[in-house]
């Protein structure tokens, strides 16, 4: 099954990317926002519950904007809430990010597991970035964030990683980019690699499913076909959007 949640203010919901930390509206509203957008993936049948632990998010938040280097960032304070709290509510022990830059995405992600942020036990979050000077900085990031090594960056092509990963793949994060001429159109290509290790109940998010909609035509059609996955959200609360299945 696929369905839209999508805010009216979306489109204007504009954030500096290098400012990342800049507040863009009152806490309660952002609260609000994402929210909604957990009960309308609880309703589709995405997520089990809708239930975070607000303080340990802003924990979590306090501690990137305090120890991250963070060059730039297209990571929205509404969508980084939404991306910890599916996690903080998927819990998964497996997790792999493809395409994280400096780590700032990897760690929505991550820091329901690890850091200040920390709800549940994870077994291996690995983030993989192709660049290997952006995933020196990610991982320099992550040590400060996580001592324990549960979560690490991984400097290698995410669609080889997928591919030769031997262990179950509990959640898969999508933010890669291939050539000029693909784009984000490698998703598809990466969770192709993936599936096969994704049991019933894994999550895949993918970042861009709005703004990069165009290049995504064939990976929303597989996440949307009901054959290959159960459910699917796309999440419209910023410019970018992100499109949440379940397998």
């Amino acid at each position: 099954m696929a369905t839209e949640f999508r805010t009216e203010d979306h489109a204007s919901y504009q954030m500096d990317y290098g400012d990342p930390h800049r507040e863009l509206e009152p806490p309660e509203n952002e609260i609000a926002v994402v929210d909604a957008a957990l009960g309308a993936l609880r309703d589709a049948g995405v997520l089990p519950h809708t239930e975070y632990d607000a303080e340990k998010f802003l924990a979590h938040r306090r501690a990137i904007r305090e120890q991250f280097e963070i060059p730039w960032t297209a990571i929205t304070p509404r969508m980084q809430r939404l991306i910890y709290a599916v996690n903080a509510v998927v819990r998964p022990k497996t997790l792999i990010a493809a395409g994280i830059f400096c780590g700032n995405t990897f760690v929505s992600n991550a820091g329901a597991a690890v850091g200040p942020g920390a709800c549940y036990r994870a077994e291996q979050l690995i983030g993989v970035e192709i660049d290997p000077d952006r995933a020196a900085l990610a991982e320099r990031n992550v040590r400060r964030l996580d001592p324990t090594g549960v979560a690490r960056i991984i400097a290698d092509d995410a669609l080889t990683v997928a591919a030769t990963f031997d262990r179950s793949i509990d959640l898969l994060y999508l933010d890669a980019d291939g050539t000029p001429e693909i784009g984000k159109g490698i998703y598809l290509d990466i969770l192709e690699a993936a599936c096969d290790k994704m049991p019933p109940g894994s999550v895949v998010l993918a970042h861009n499913s709005v703004n990069c909609a165009e290049r995504l035509t064939h990976y929303l059609a597989f996440v949307r076909d009901p054959a290959n996955f159960r459910a699917s959200v796309n999440v419209v609360l910023d410019p970018e959007g992100l499109e949440i299945s379940l397998k």
